[in-house]
Order: C-alpha cells, then sequence, then structure tokens
C-alpha cells in the first residue's frame, strides 16, 4: 500500500475509489475524494509550507490528516507522496457497506443510508473518526485503509467549495464514482462577504 500511496495525491484519488476505510465496527466504501498537492496547490492547508496544523501532511505517506473546519467538523485526508512532500487526499463520500446500525446511530439526521456518508464530515461522523485520530498510521491504527481493486469507470471535475480554486475549474482534482448515490452534490466556493 506504501508504495501505492507514495505519489502525488492527483494520481493516488482515483486509486483510493473504490477501497474500504474502516473504524471498529463499521466499513465504508469511497465513492468520491478530492486531491490537495499541498505548497503548489492554493486549495491546500500546506500551501504556506509546514505548521503544527499541517505537520502529518508532510509526514509519510499511509496516515491520516485530519482537521477541523467550520469550528465543528471533523474531515480526514490520506497523506501521500514520499515524506517532506505535503500531499493528501480528502475522503468526501462513501458508502456503509458494514456497521449500518453504528453508523445510524451516530447519523441520526440522516434521512437515507445513502446520506450516511455523503460529504467529508458525515463521513468521519459514520465512522466515529476524530482529530484525536489526526496522524494516524493506516495500516496499523484503529483507522484502517484497505485499497481495492481499481475502479476503471470514474469522473473527475472541480473540487466543491474550495477557495483558491481560481473558478472555471483550473483544479479538476475532485474524482468519483458515477451513478453513486453516495456522492456528494457539487458546489462551487462562495467568497465570504466583509
Amino acid at each position: 500500500m506504501i508504495e501505492t500511496l507514495s505519489r502525488p495525491a492527483t494520481e493516488v484519488a482515483p486509486l483510493l475509489l473504490g477501497g474500504l476505510i474502516t473504524v471498529g465496527d463499521v466499513t465504508v466504501r469511497l465513492t468520491e475524494v478530492e486531491a490537495y498537492l499541498g505548497e503548489v496547490d492554493p486549495g491546500s492547508h500546506a500551501f504556506r509550507g509546514p505548521t503544527p496544523r499541517t505537520a502529518a501532511m508532510f509526514g509519510p505517506p499511509g496516515h491520516l490528516y485530519t482537521y477541523f473546519t467550520y469550528g465543528m467538523h471533523v474531515c480526514a485526508n490520506v497523506v501521500c507522496s514520499p515524506e517532506g512532500v505535503a500531499s493528501a487526499v480528502l475522503m468526501r463520500a462513501g458508502e456503509v457497506v458494514e456497521g449500518i446500525e453504528a453508523a445510524r446511530q451516530r447519523r441520526t439526521t440522516s434521512r437515507t443510508d445513502a446520506d450516511l456518508a455523503r460529504g467529508p464530515a458525515r463521513l468521519c461522523v459514520a465512522l466515529g473518526i476524530t482529530l484525536a485520530d489526526g496522524g494516524a498510521n493506516l495500516a496499523t491504527s484503529r483507522v484502517r485503509l484497505t485499497l481495492g481493486e481499481p475502479v476503471t469507470q470514474f469522473e473527475h471535475g472541480p473540487r466543491t467549495g474550495v477557495s483558491g480554486d481560481g473558478g472555471g475549474g483550473q483544479y479538476p482534482w475532485r474524482f468519483w464514482i458515477p451513478g453513486e448515490p453516495s456522492v456528494s452534490p457539487y458546489k462551487a466556493h462562495v467568497p465570504k462577504r466583509r
């Protein structure tokens, strides 16, 4: 797995589609991901270089980078590229394939099972991923990644709601499996009013 993840996020992202992320009794099959290329990517948290928050992104591939967003949600990324090069893939959405009852108990507001892990924060809640999981080794920690057979049919387009993407789809680094009901809807970035 490390060899696969030791490449840039734009190469790794489509390879994660169909992969399984497991925490305890809950397993999610990834149906949507987004690539972030660190210091060369204005949409990446690591664009301005290493900080205490982004340290995991500069670490070895095969680890988890977690962050808090909007003051209330945890999101999780698979770190890739060689150590010292910030690159990560955001796990945007997936289908709960094991532990659906536990996922339903965590996501009581979901109207359908397809909605349980639709969106990066929902995926983390359904799995029980927290900020404390940041830096976890995805081969040996409680959060496990299992790569499946590469998905041959996928689509790609602009990332969802990312500032710094410049509009016009110049960063078509969101990848998803077409026809999957768990894939989140695309939303363009809306600048904050001052």
